[in-house]
């Protein structure tokens, strides 16, 4: 797995190398330029879709074992720092999460099921976006962009139940389906993973029992953190020139957002990103020089957070306080 993220990632900034030099590198180069500051500012406007992700995500943890905002915020912050820049397949940082969720003295079960169902709420809230976008898209571009946004809005609906079932399937318990076959190969050596599994199982249910968390979760944080993303697209584009509306902000987030989400195996979606904005802000009527910027961009945020996301948590792994903040 080392070596296939190392080749991923050779890969990718092959593909990234590639679409800046056929699109006029110095042209790009210039745009980046010309923003100076006002990259740096559209950078820490990232920190407005983290505040909305930490408050649901620690909505998802029972009171009596909740940690503070501010604990929660930090975790966050780590998550994607390791998703967004480790070749760890997009899961690495709920790994991280859990592990250190269990340092603040929340119990196992209820960790690992805040993350599942967080998990679950993305990925329908992702789809709801994504669907909208394509609709936009559907309407306001050319014919032949609007026929490529109608086959991927196509696909997306066909894969709607298998997304839906995605979020649905504890009711299968599958936790503790998974630890029952396990221990069966390990001659039931592994028969205390089966309570642990099942535990999660209850959690997860109870979790989403929870209606009007759930409904909070969906249409208030997941809308207000999806808009604090588009508010960074959008400065950025503004700061690079570009005449973009806080729709347009909008749509090229939710597709993005998809691609990225697709492109899971990629570490830090190198070539992927980059061409994601091509092709969406192709449809949208931006050049790829403005685009590939926009990409640019968004590394430069990546670089002013993550690398320090990933420092913060090293010191987190190594930190001899692991007391629970109320």
């Amino acid at each position: 797995m080392k070596h296939f993220g190392r080749l991923a990632a050779f890969c990718g900034l092959a593909i990234a190398t590639w679409l800046v030099w056929r699109s006029h590198p110095l042209t790009i180069f210039r745009l980046l330029q010309a923003a100076g500051v006002g990259l740096l500012a559209a950078a820490f406007a990232h920190v407005l879709s983290m505040l909305p992700n930490a408050w649901d995500w620690r909505s998802l943890i029972r009171p009596a074992q909740r940690p503070r905002f501010t604990t929660m915020l930090k975790l966050v912050w780590i998550r994607e720092s390791v998703n967004g820049l480790l070749p760890v397949a997009r899961i690495g940082g709920e790994i991280v999460s859990f592990r250190l969720l269990c340092r603040l003295d929340v119990r196992p079960s209820t960790a690992a099921a805040s993350l599942v169902v967080d998990l679950q709420l993305t990925v329908i809230s992702q789809l709801l976006f994504a669907l909208a976008a394509f609709a936009y898209l559907l309407g306001q571009t050319s014919s032949d962009a609007a026929r490529l946004a109608g086959e991927l809005a196509w696909g997306i609906t066909i894969a709607t139940p298998v997304l839906l079932l995605f979020a649905l399937v504890q009711h299968a318990r599958p936790f503790e389906r998974a630890a029952k076959s396990l221990n069966r190969i390990a001659s039931g050596k592994l028969y205390e993973l089966i309570g642990r599994s099942a535990r999660v199982d209850q959690s997860i249910k109870l979790t989403w029992r929870r209606t009007w968390i759930v409904i909070r979760y969906l249409f208030l944080w997941q809308p207000l953190q999806f808009a604090g993303f588009a508010f960074e697209i959008w400065l950025a584009l503004r700061v690079l020139g570009a005449d973009v509306s806080f729709v347009q902000a909008l749509v090229i987030e939710a597709l993005i957002q998809l691609v990225s989400s697709a492109a899971f195996l990629m570490p830090a979606g190198l070539g992927i990103q980059e061409g994601g904005f091509v092709l969406i802000g192709g449809m949208l009527g931006f050049d790829a020089e403005t685009c590939l910027a926009l990409a640019g961009a968004r590394r430069i945020r990546d670089l002013l957070f993550y690398v320090p996301g990933l420092i913060v948590w090293q010191a987190a792994e190594f930190s001899p306080d692991s007391s629970r903040s109320a």
